[in-house]
């Protein structure tokens, strides 16, 4: 099975080339072709900045056969239309279903790609088909620091700092066409948005598959990695001029999960968690590790924007191991301590430590 990956024009290049057509050889990838047409396939979504240089066109071949599908959108903006004609274009996509096993998607550069994710994440009748693997942002190494220092008017977040904080995968592109000194500031900034995706460097979009597919990213498969990767997960700093944090915290005990969804609907839904200067803390992307009262199973997280899931994974608690619990929260205006303490009254069911830093009236604009 070959899959494609677009080269890249130069900056000063507008045409676009013809994707080239680049093996996937993975076992996973094998057993998943042994499960016929009655299989998910699994959908990666790619997106990047203007100038990031995504390739706008991205084929599958088999067998020595192209299939090609095209989402037609004529106002240019996937976000915006992709619950017509891009669904439309899947599910004529999905009639040819046995001929292909993976979905590569890409979004305009200035699209939120959690609009669309959350389409393929929730969607339940799109569910039966498909799967959410994982979210690819590409940054152009040239432009990155001046697109992610953007400032909007009042006070919204860039696009492309969203896409970075909402990316599994972090593609560096165009490295050869900036110092080491600024590569490692662009590396530092990409850090510091978010501290949980993985960082690829790469020229002219050249990349391993390997390293971009088969992430399972939005199912209960990703809580086996995602529990090394909590272990070691550092607090970032604000980068620039901005407020975008990485922060983590560790809370041991049980949650109690009517508690757990009131945490989270508060943070997501009434968006009236404020931190110690009164901000509105706003989540972009939530991720963790969590253990749930009377559950034997480890549960995953998973929150975009204003929605989110609770999934038992397939590791189970060890009787001689102490439960805890550890979340990743992406977005501005973050603070770790009455984050933490507010999911501690959360373990600990004391909803009177609530209060301090929400009030049910006041939501964030």
């Amino acid at each position: 099975m070959l899959q494609a990956i677009g080269p890249v024009d130069d900056e000063e290049e507008q045409e676009e080339n013809c994707p080239e057509l680049v093996p996937i050889e993975t076992e996973q990838r094998e057993e998943e072709e042994k499960s016929g047409p009655g299989a998910k396939i699994p959908v990666t979504i790619i997106t990047g900045y203007l100038g990031s240089a995504v390739e706008k066109s991205l084929a599958v071949s088999q067998g020595g056969e192209l299939y090609e599908e095209w989402l037609e959108l004529r106002n240019g903006c996937l976000c915006c239309s992709v619950k017509d004609n891009g669904l439309r274009a899947i599910e004529n996509l999905m009639q040819k279903k046995g001929k292909f096993d993976y979905i590569l998607l890409e979004t305009t550069g200035l699209a939120d790609p959690g609009a669309v994710a959350s389409m393929f994440w929730v969607d339940a009748e799109l569910g039966i088909d498909i799967y959410l693997d994982g979210i690819i942002t590409v940054v152009d190494s040239k432009y990155g620091l001046k697109h992610l220092a953007e400032e909007k008017p009042d006070g919204l977040i860039s696009e492309a700092s969203r896409q970075v904080a909402l990316g599994d995968i972090i593609i560096i592109n165009k490295t050869d066409l900036v110092s080491e000194e600024d590569l490692n500031k662009l590396r530092t900034v990409i850090r510091s948005i978010n501290g949980l995706g993985k960082i690829l460097e790469t020229q002219r979009s050249r990349v391993d598959l390997s390293n971009v597919l088969d992430l399972h990213a939005f199912d209960s498969l990703s809580g086996i990695s995602l529990q090394k990767k909590l272990q070691h997960l550092p607090t970032t700093q604000p980068h620039l001029d901005q407020s975008i944090v990485t922060v983590t915290f560790e809370v041991p005990g049980n949650a109690k999960e009517e508690s757990l969804n009131v945490f989270i609907q508060n943070l997501l839904w009434e968006k009236n968690v404020r931190n110690k200067d009164d901000d509105c803390m706003e989540v972009i992307r939530l991720k963790g590790l969590v253990s749930i009262k009377d559950k034997p199973q480890q549960v995953i997280v998973q929150g975009v924007h204003e929605l989110y899931d609770l999934e038992e994974t397939p590791v189970c608690w060890q009787d001689d191991t102490e439960r805890t619990n550890r979340l990743v929260l992406i977005g501005r205006n973050l603070d770790k301590d009455i984050l933490k303490q507010l999911f501690i009254a959360t373990v600990t069911e004391t909803e009177k430590r609530w209060t301090t830093h929400f009030k049910e009236n006041q939501v964030c604009t």
